[in-house]
């Protein structure tokens, strides 16, 4: 029976709470990384944390990238190969994340869950049935008037509890481990100032997922589209056979988007064209448009479906020209994980080691491991336990915190284990 752990020196939830409490919500149509000041208080915080619990080539780069290393504990003769962790200080543009307020309601015991600060905002019981498995844990949620950040402050308290309990317990083996915490995640851009080589990872982790013991080995392909239809200004009173209200044509062209294949009406592998910003003019209205689909085949039909449906949108409205720009998010990274089974294997069981019931699940999203995986580092995505990202209904609980952090502690022994 191996000897208990020294616990950490601050609690993986404390580290929550005080983590969610800073504003690092990103920002699109940026061109810089970060794209807003404010990650770099919590990145500069997190590689301070780092330092003061002893880690060892903590740096921060000028993209806010925060690298760190923890160096083996095999005795001489004995390696691993280097695992990496990887989560994201930025929360989502969709909701504010300023003055997050974390509220604990201990010891739930089953019901609907109001929260305090907007009576309207309920996690409710029949859309959220996780809820019964969460009877005696204190649920973490904010007031109702932000989100929470669970996504992906979990991950980072995850990650730095890790650090923190390995630096404190120098018996438990494991090979070199490198962790790091980057930017801009939620807009699809940080990943890219990303230096995998420097990083030196022989394969890593994203601690970015959900529900506890869900593992994923698969994305999203995902592209983003900007549709636009021209049009031509002239003065009302005047404008009689002038005017070309390119308006129309942008309302023509969202109405005719097919119902079935929306984000609201689909589910599990079921792709998705989504319209989800834009502006209208006379002259020029934008729509940006998110392309889903688990294989590319299914993608490049969408995006012909797109081009269809903006040229009939343009037909009826004389005048209106259009323009399609279709920029590649990110691939479906199970076209290279395939390769690497036991990557994703180690995460399946050191889940299993901490209690749980891991499984496999496709994400109906994407993450940085996404890129990082077609870039040479396989990276599947870990649980944090976290529920209903991107929303003022977000939330976490005690359990999903120590839980993920008692996984990642395991795994790294794991990988001690069979590959040293």
């Amino acid at each position: 029976m191996p000897a208990p752990l020294h616990p950490p020196t601050e609690s993986v939830v404390d580290r929550f709470l005080r983590y969610v409490r800073i504003d690092t919500q990103s920002s699109e149509d940026q061109h810089t990384t970060p794209s807003t000041s404010s990650q770099w208080t919590l990145a500069n915080l997190l590689a301070a944390e780092l330092e003061q619990l002893g880690a060892a080539e903590v740096t921060v780069s000028e993209h806010c990238m925060v690298y760190a290393t923890l160096p083996s504990t095999l005795p001489n003769g004995r390696r691993a190969r280097t695992v990496g962790f990887i989560a994201h200080v930025d929360t989502s543009p969709a909701v504010s994340g300023a003055g997050v307020t974390p509220v604990i309601h201990r010891n739930y015991q089953g019901g609907d869950i109001v929260l305090p600060g907007d009576a309207t905002q309920v996690i409710t019981v029949d859309q959220h049935p996780v809820l019964a498995e969460l009877i005696g844990d204190d649920i973490i949620t904010s007031d109702g008037t932000t989100l929470l950040g669970s996504d992906d402050k979990a991950g980072v308290a995850a990650i730095m509890t890790l650090v923190d309990v390995l630096l404190r317990n120098p018996d438990v083996p494991h090979g070199r481990v490198r962790v790091a915490f980057t930017a801009d995640e939620e807009i699809g851009t940080g990943i890219e100032q990303f230096d995998v080589a420097a990083f030196g990872a022989d394969f890593a982790y994203t601690v970015d997922g959900s529900t506890l013991g869900e593992v994923s080995d698969e994305t999203w392909s995902a592209r983003v589209a900007t549709v636009t239809f021209h049009g031509k200004s002239a003065h009302p009173g005047t404008a009689k056979g002038v005017m070309v209200n390119s308006m129309y044509a942008m309302a023509d062209f969202l109405a005719r988007m097919p119902r079935d294949m929306l984000p609201e009406t689909t589910e599990e592998r079921e792709g998705f064209v989504h319209p989800y910003i834009g502006s209208l003019d006379i002259e020029q209205s934008t729509v940006k448009v998110l392309l889903r689909d688990f294989d590319l085949e299914g993608l490049e039909a969408k995006e012909s479906l797109l081009r269809t449906l903006a040229r009939d949108a343009a037909s009826p409205h004389p005048g209106v020209r259009f323009t399609i720009d279709v920029r590649e998010n990110y691939k479906n990274m199970k076209e290279v994980l395939q390769h690497h089974p036991h990557v994703t294997q180690f995460a399946l069981d050191a889940a299993r080691r901490a209690g749980l019931t891991p499984y496999l699940k496709p994400i109906r999203g994407g993450t940085d491991g996404s890129r990082l995986t077609f870039r040479g580092l396989p990276c599947p995505n870990i649980f944090t336990g976290g529920h209903e990202f991107h929303s003022k209904l977000e939330f976490n609980s005690r359990r999903g915190l120590e839980k993920t952090t008692e996984t990642l502690v395991h795994l790294v022994q794991l990988v001690a284990e069979r590959e040293s």
